[in-house]
C-alpha cells in the first residue's frame, strides 16, 4: 500500500514490480538525453515501472469517447434532458464566452451562479463555446474528459502492475463502470473536470510522487466547493505516506479553501446571503428541522446509502480496501450520508463519478500490495482481480445506460419529437423565453432562457410549456400564462398535443 522503498538493481533492470508500489522516478541527469521520455508520452519506463506505450490507452479513450458523446447527443437531441441542470450550465457557459458574469436566469432573473456552487472552473470551456455555441459542446467536453481519465487509469495500472492485458481490461471496466454511465446519463455537470484531476492525482500519490500529487489536487477547489476536503484528504495521505509538510500543508489548504469558498465566497455571491445548501443537511425531505444527532442515525441505518457503498467496493473485487486512497472517497460519502436528499444516496445521476478514478487506482494499488502478501489465497486473489472486475463490469453493463445505444428504438423519433422541435422552431432567435425543463437546453444559445417554476417576477417574451407537466391547466394554455405572469397579456401561436407557444401582446 503505497510503499516506496527502494527496488533491488534486478528489479530495476528488469522492470519487475516490488512489493508495494515501486519508488518514484529519479529525476534525470545532466546529459541524459532519454531520461523522462516516459513521462513526456514516449514508451520507455521511469525506474521501476513497467513500459506503457500510450496509443493502445489512447485508442480506448477515443472509442469511450464516441460512446458517451453519442449517448449523451441522441439523449439531447430526443429531448430526452433528466433535469434543468444542462440548461443551466449552458447559460453560464454562454456568459463566461461573451465576458459576461455568469448569471443565470433559470435559477432565476439575475441569480448568479457562483453564488449556488463555486465551479469557476467551467470558464475554461468558453473558448470551446467561441467555436461551438451550443450545450452540446459541454455534452462533447464531458465526454472528452471521462474518456481520457480511463487512458489515465488504464496506462497506470500496466505500469504498476507489469501488464498490458490488465491494463486494457481496467481501462475498459473503469469506463463502463456504473458511477461513470450514470453521469453520462444525467447531462454535463461540473464534476467532469474533477475526474481526470482525481486520477491524475491519484496516479501520482501511487508512484509515490508527491508534489504532482499536490499540483494536481490544488485545482479541484475551483470544481465545486466540497472539493476542499478531497484536497485535505489528499494532503492526509502525503501526511501519511511521503512528505509530512507538504501533506499537512495540503490538508491546511484544503479545509481552509472549504470555509473560505462555503463561508464567505458563496453567500457573498448568493442573492440569498447563505449557503443555501446547509438545508441539505439541516431538514429532512419534508421541510422539517433535524437535529445532526437524528441525521446521523437516519443515514447510518439507511440501506439505500449502504448499497451504494457496497457496490463502489465490489467493482474492484473489495481490493480497493487495501490501499490508503480509498481514504479520498470518503469526504463525497460522508455529505452524501448525511445529506437528506434522497438524490444524493443511491446509484443514478452524477455524483459517484468523482469515486471512480479513486476506487479503480486504489484496486491497482491494492493488487500491487497483495503480491508478497503471506496469505497464498490473498496472493491468487490479487492476480485475478483486475481480470474478474472487468468481466463484472461487462455483465452490469449490460443494464446501464450505454447499453441504449444497441437498441434500435433508442434512434428512433416518435411525434412527440417533432412536436418539440416544432415548439422550439417557433420562437424567433434573440428572444426572452420561459419553458419547462425538457426544452430549456436548447434555448440557452440564442435566447435569454427563464424556467417556468422561477420566473414570477418578470414576462419574458414568448412562453413554451411542455403541457405533460400542466395536465390539469394544459386545456387553456392562455388561462395558464394569465396565471404564472398576471401583469401581462399573451396570445397562443402554436400548439400541439404535446406542447403550446404562447407570445406577448
Amino acid at each position: 500500500m503505497l510503499d516506496v522503498g527502494n527496488k533491488s538493481p534486478e528489479e530495476a533492470v528488469a522492470g519487475t514490480p516490488a512489493t508495494g508500489v515501486p519508488a518514484p522516478a529519479v529525476s534525470p541527469e545532466a546529459g541524459d538525453p532519454g531520461a523522462g521520455d516516459h513521462e513526456a508520452g514516449g514508451s520507455g519506463a521511469p525506474e521501476g515501472l513497467a513500459p506503457a506505450p500510450l496509443r493502445p490507452y489512447l485508442i480506448v479513450a477515443g472509442v469511450l469517447c464516441v460512446l458517451y458523446f453519442l449517448y449523451s447527443w441522441v439523449q439531447y437531441a430526443h429531448f430526452r434532458t433528466p433535469s434543468w441542470d444542462l440548461g443551466i450550465f449552458g447559460q453560464s457557459v454562454r456568459a463566461y464566452a461573451e465576458f459576461r458574469a455568469p448569471l443565470v436566469d433559470i435559477k432565476g432573473p439575475g441569480f448568479p451562479i457562483l453564488g449556488d456552487h463555486f465551479s469557476p472552473v467551467t470558464a475554461l470551456l468558453a473558448p470551446l463555446y467561441w467555436i461551438w455555441p451550443s450545450p452540446v459542446a459541454l455534452l462533447f467536453a464531458q465526454a472528452a474528459l471521462f474518456a481520457a481519465s480511463a487512458a489515465v487509469v488504464g496506462r497506470t495500472a500496466q505500469e504498476v502492475l507489469g501488464s498490458r492485458a490488465v491494463g486494457l481490461g481496467l481501462a475498459i471496466a473503469y469506463g463502463l463502470s456504473w458511477g461513470l454511465q450514470e453521469a453520462v446519463k444525467s447531462d454535463f455537470h461540473e464534476i467532469a473536470f474533477a475526474v481526470p484531476l482525481l486520477a491524475l492525482t491519484c496516479r501520482a500519490l501511487l508512484l509515490g510522487r508527491w508534489s504532482p500529487a499536490a499540483s494536481w489536487a490544488i485545482p479541484l477547489i475551483l470544481v465545486k466547493e466540497d472539493m476542499g476536503l478531497t484536497v485535505a484528504m489528499v494532503g492526509a495521505v502525503v501526511f501519511l505516506k511521503g512528505s509530512r509538510r507538504l501533506g499537512a500543508a495540503l490538508a491546511a489548504f484544503g479545509v481552509s479553501a472549504f470555509a473560505l469558498t462555503v463561508l464567505v465566497l458563496i453567500p457573498a455571491a448568493s442573492s440569498l446571503g447563505q449557503y443555501d445548501y446547509w438545508a441539505k443537511l439541516e431538514k429532512t425531505g419534508e421541510g422539517a428541522d433535524a437535529s445532526f444527532g437524528q441525521v446521523v442515525v437516519d443515514a447510518l441505518a439507511s440501506g439505500e446509502r449502504w448499497e451504494m457503498v457496497l457496490y463502489l467496493l465490489a467493482i474492484t473485487g473489495f481490493l480497493a480496501l487495501r490501499s490508503p486512497l480509498v481514504l479520498l472517497v470518503l469526504p463525497t460519502l460522508g455529505w452524501r450520508f448525511l445529506s437528506q436528499d434522497p438524490n444524493h444516496w443511491g446509484m443514478l445521476w452524477h455524483y459517484s463519478a468523482i469515486l471512480m478514478p479513486v476506487v479503480f487506482l486504489a484496486l491497482v494499488d491494492g493488487a500491487r500490495a497483495v503480491r508478497t502478501s503471506p496469505r497464498p489465497w490473498l496472493v491468487s486473489y490479487g492476480k485475478v482481480v483486475v481480470p474478474v472486475a472487468t468481466a463484472v463490469a461487462l455483465v452490469l453493463a449490460a443494464n446501464l445506460p450505454l447499453s441504449e445505444l444497441l437498441k434500435p428504438e433508442t434512434y428512433r423519433e416518435d411525434a412527440r419529437v417533432a412536436q418539440a422541435r416544432a415548439a422550439v422552431a417557433a420562437v424567433p432567435e434573440g428572444t426572452s423565453v420561459e419553458t419547462d425543463v425538457s426544452l430549456l437546453a436548447h434555448f440557452t444559445a440564442d435566447h435569454r432562457v427563464y424556467w417556468a417554476g422561477t420566473s414570477r417576477d418578470v414576462d419574458p417574451d414568448y412562453l413554451v410549456y411542455d403541457l405533460r407537466g400542466w395536465s390539469q391547466q394544459a386545456s387553456d394554455p392562455v388561462q395558464l400564462a394569465s396565471q404564472l405572469h398576471p401583469r401581462a397579456r399573451y396570445e397562443l401561436t402554436h400548439r400541439s398535443d404535446g406542447f403550446a407557444v404562447l407570445k406577448r401582446r
